[in-house]
């Protein structure tokens, strides 16, 4: 089964895509979405379980509460003050964040380094 995660933007979604494998959908708001928009993204999610994974500032937690009206069993993931939004949050934090919502499955883990063998 398919999950679908809704970021704010094309980068946020580009440096998810590092991490999760191709099941993962990843839908895009393009900054404050308005009515239209959010039931646009309500069709195309459809009955799949959905993750919010917006930024940690004054923009991403508009966006956040916006889309918690339209997908209330949504689950929110975080990433941490002081990172430049979700873009800007290393690949290492955002497989944490991903475990800590349950996600395991769909991680693309990095291959390790010989270097540290």
């Amino acid at each position: 089964m398919s999950i679908t995660i809704i970021v704010e933007g094309k980068n946020d979604k580009s440096r998810l895509k590092r991490v999760v494998d191709d099941s993962v959908i990843i839908h895009c708001t393009f900054g404050t979405p308005s009515s239209i928009t959010l039931d646009s993204l309500r069709k195309k999610v459809g009955d799949l379980p959905v993750y919010i994974f917006t930024d940690n500032d004054a923009s991403g937690k508009k966006i956040r509460y916006l889309l918690r009206d339209t997908f209330p069993d949504a689950e929110h993931i975080y990433t941490r003050k002081g990172y430049a939004g979700v873009e800007g949050t290393p690949e290492e934090y955002l497989i944490q964040q991903l475990e800590k919502a349950g996600l395991d499955a769909y991680i693309i883990y990095p291959a390790p380094n010989p270097a540290y063998e």
